[in-house]
């Protein structure tokens, strides 16, 4: 045997060995997060669905459950349902287009989209990329537990409305940050003010159509009636149906209103891979924290103008962190979660209608499996 005869063959059983790995791998993949799965849906019971895939191998895509109980529908990578707070992703990038338009800029003051602020020198002192990325300060004067009933059916405009009367903000603009759902019932109005039409139809032209997503849909204070799940809680070890004209906010669609699925979800990610519906500056301007000159918060900035951006640890023992690209969802008994992991070529989507967030096992079955070492 020559040499190159016998270097040929070692590269061969090599590369036979790895794919004999890797399968092997995938195999056990797909046996733990089935075991794992198994306690967190039964079949006559709410469900929902995983994908994950690495580079352009899917790794796992599969549905559990019920999407309705009372029809007995199955749950499936098609069902429609509401991905919460990922849909600020949808409105920030509204935002971005209309910057990259000329119609708007992050620097405009919000004084010029509601004049009506009570304190009018506050106001102006805030800008829109303070509500994209939830520095602004304002502090959320909504009384929603008082006010229940109202804001059974508040939308974006009720919602946002009672902000108009603060008197004094939280902290600084761009000081520190916390979390703003009516922030982004705003930011939805301010593209309405500029582009003319309804926000929802605006999000529609400018993103859905671009990325092919034909099913995806944003309510305006209503219910979609097709291929759409419901959504449960446990109570009494029963569940009962919470979602709308259960939860309080639920009709604000800025901060929580796109009804989506997970073959859906899939082409949002190639959109923003391909750049197809903003240019590949503003898509990567997207996934870099924004970091504020006068940042005086003792925690570093996490949000971009767009999604949470941060270092994780993927190793029980610190030994290790990458770059997460990610927003979550949490809207009644809906919830959701985007991962982008740039570093491992990894991505993540679930989406629930049990009220069950199920991170967690995910994160621990891709560590045991070096997935993410």
């Amino acid at each position: 045997m020559t040499l190159k005869t016998l270097l040929t063959f070692i590269l061969g059983i090599c590369i036979y060995s790895f794919c004999v790995g890797q399968a092997t791998n995938e195999i056990l993949l797909t046996k733990k997060l089935d075991s794992a799965f198994a306690k967190v849906f039964s079949n006559n019971e709410p469900g929902g669905s995983i994908f994950i895939q690495k580079g352009d191998k899917i790794l796992y895509n599969k549905s559990f459950g019920l999407a309705d109980l009372k029809t007995n529908k199955k749950f499936t990578d098609q069902t429609i349902t509401n991905i919460g707070s990922i849909s600020k992703t949808f409105v920030a990038y509204g935002i971005l287009i209309l910057q990259n338009q000329g119609k708007l800029s992050i620097e405009d003051s919000i004084i010029k989209f509601f004049p009506n602020f009570k304190n009018k020198e506050l106001a102006s002192k805030i800008k829109i990329k303070h509500l994209l990325t939830h520095t602004s300060g304002l502090p959320d004067n909504r009384n929603v537990e008082k006010d229940s009933i109202y804001y059974l059916t508040a939308k974006d405009w009720e919602n946002f409305k009672p902000l108009l009367q603060t008197d004094s903000l939280e902290f600084e603009q761009g000081s520190q940050w916390n979390y703003s759902n009516p922030a982004y019932n705003g930011l939805a109005l301010i593209i309405e003010k500029v582009s003319k039409m309804k926000w929802q139809e605006f999000i529609r032209k400018n993103i859905f159509l671009p990325a092919k997503m034909k099913t995806s849909k944003i309510t305006d204070g209503n219910f979609p009636s097709k291929n759409v799940a419901h959504s449960y809680r446990k109570i009494d070890d029963k569940f009962e149906e919470y979602d709308y004209g259960e939860y309080p906010t639920f009709c604000a669609a800025g901060n929580g209103g796109v009804w989506s699925s997970i073959s859906e979800l899939r082409k949002y990610i190639l959109a923003l891979n391909n750049c197809s519906f903003a240019n590949c500056s503003t898509i990567e301007l997207s996934k870099k924290v924004w970091r504020p000159e006068n940042w005086k918060s003792k925690n570093e900035p996490v949000h971009s103008m767009v999604w949470f951006v941060h270092r994780a640890i993927f190793d029980d023992f610190g030994n290790e962190k990458c770059n997460v690209i990610e927003h979550s969802g949490d809207q009644a008994g809906f919830k959701s979660h985007l991962i982008i992991i740039p570093e491992k070529d990894i991505t993540i989507i679930w989406l629930t209608n049990n009220d069950k967030f199920i991170t967690g096992a995910i994160r621990k079955i891709l560590i045991e499996l070096n997935y993410i070492e």
